[in-house]
């Protein structure tokens, strides 16, 4: 299943069986680019998610849309991750990129479960704005 998040797409949910509980349990793929998404700006370079236009605008208007620039693929346990971001100037695209894709695959695996097989990152913008 892939499910690119963008506003009215239908969502897709994956189950996943642990033995001895009582019941399944059913995580949305959202619920994955969200994770995918807040593990990737908590990383020291990274200015944003990018996203498309309207995306941009409502990051500018102070509203957060915590799965923008993230694609994911969820099969019955894998899960693999496109990412697409704005980098702060200065830093090290190949050292924050590392850093994003270690963060993003160690909390979708210790929150959700699942395998995650990649995390493919794509590099939109830098950010020359100093900050305050």
């Amino acid at each position: 299943m892939v499910a690119e998040i963008k506003g009215k797409e239908e969502k897709n949910i994956q189950k996943s069986y642990e033995k001895d509980m009582a019941g399944e349990v059913k995580i949305a793929d959202e619920v994955v680019a969200i994770i995918a998404g807040l593990a990737a700006t908590e990383v020291s370079g990274v200015d944003s998610m990018a996203g498309n236009i309207t995306n941009e605008l409502v990051g500018k208007l102070g509203m957060k849309n915590l799965s923008k620039g993230v694609k994911v693929e969820v099969t019955e346990e894998h899960v693999s991750v496109d990412l697409s971001l704005n980098i702060k100037y200065g830093y090290n695209i190949p050292e924050v990129s590392e850093k994003v894709q270690e963060k993003v695959k160690s909390a979708i695996e210790n929150m959700t479960g699942l395998t995650v097989l990649d995390v493919n990152i794509k590099i939109a913008g830098v950010n020359l704005a100093e900050e305050k």
